[in-house]
C-alpha cells in the first residue's frame, strides 16, 4: 500500500525567547486508507508536527511529501491549494461561523476552492451532512445546534473537497464519552469505507487503541 504522506528528517526550532529544538528528525509515513493516532504528553510537539504535516506551518527543515509531491519548494499560494484540495482538518474547537447556516458552513471551503459551481457544492454539502447524520440541521444557524452536532458538522466541512487525508487535533477533546465514540465511529467509517487516511492527535487512550496504529511522541521525537 503506497504512502499518502511521508516525512524525512523534519526539524523545527522555536526562536523566541531562546532557540528551542521542538521537533527532532521526524521521519514517518501514513499509508493510503490508514487510521493513525499520535499520542504523547503535553508539550511533546504533537500539535506542532500536525500543523507542519497539514502545510499550515512551512517554517521547518526536512522533507514533507503529500500524495507524491514534495511540499518544501511550493509557494504559500500553492500550499494553500494543496491544503484545500487534499487535506481536511478537524479542530478541537469546531470554528463554525455562528451567524451562518450549517449548510453554508459546510459549503465554504468548496466555494473558496472554486472547483465546482454553487449548485454542485450545495448538493455535495447535503451529501456530507447526510453522511454525518446531521442533514436535519442543515438550515439551522450553527449557533443553534448542540456540541456533538457542531463537531459532526465540522467533520462534514472537512470532507467537502473530498480530501485524501483527514487530520484532527484533539477532535474529541471537548466531547463527552458518548459523542467521542460517535466521532470515532464516523472517522473509522470514513477510513474503511470511503478510503480516506486519518492522522489524529489525541490524549484519549481508548480512542487511540482502536486506530490502526499509534505514533508515540516524547520530547520532540518519535518514540515508537
Amino acid at each position: 500500500m503506497e504512502n499518502i504522506l511521508e516525512t524525512k528528517n523534519i526539524n523545527k526550532y522555536f526562536l523566541d525567547p531562546v532557540k528551542f529544538h521542538v521537533l527532532k528528525n521526524i521521519s514517518m509515513q501514513l499509508k493510503h486508507k490508514e487510521f493513525v493516532s499520535i499520542m504523547g504528553k503535553s508539550g511533546c510537539g504533537k500539535s506542532t508536527l500536525l500543523y507542519i504535516l497539514s502545510t499550515m506551518d512551512s517554517d521547518y527543515d526536512g522533507e514533507l511529501i503529500i500524495d507524491g509531491q514534495d511540499m518544501s519548494h511550493l509557494s504559500r499560494n500553492e500550499l494553500a491549494r494543496v491544503r484545500n484540495e487534499k487535506i481536511g482538518f478537524i479542530f478541537q474547537f469546531h470554528y463554525l461561523l455562528p451567524e451562518f447556516s450549517v449548510l453554508k458552513n459546510v459549503m465554504l471551503p468548496a466555494l473558496k476552492l472554486g472547483r465546482y459551481d454553487e449548485a454542485t457544492i450545495k448538493k455535495k454539502a447535503y451529501e456530507k451532512l447526510e453522511l454525518l447524520d446531521v442533514l436535519d440541521q442543515a438550515h439551522k444557524k450553527a449557533s443553534r445546534i448542540s456540541g456533538g452536532q457542531k463537531q459532526r458538522v465540522s467533520i462534514a466541512r472537512s470532507l467537502i473537497n473530498d480530501p485524501k487525508v483527514i487530520m484532527g487535533d484533539e477532535p474529541t477533546g471537548n466531547l463527552d464519552s458518548k459523542n467521542a465514540e460517535n466521532v470515532f465511529n464516523v472517522l473509522r467509517e470514513l477510513s474503511h469505507i470511503h478510503e480516506m487516511s486519518m492522522l489524529i492527535v489525541t490524549h484519549d487512550l481508548d480512542f487511540a487503541k482502536k486506530t490502526d496504529r499509534i505514533i508515540e511522541m516524547g520530547d520532540g521525537s518519535i518514540l515508537s
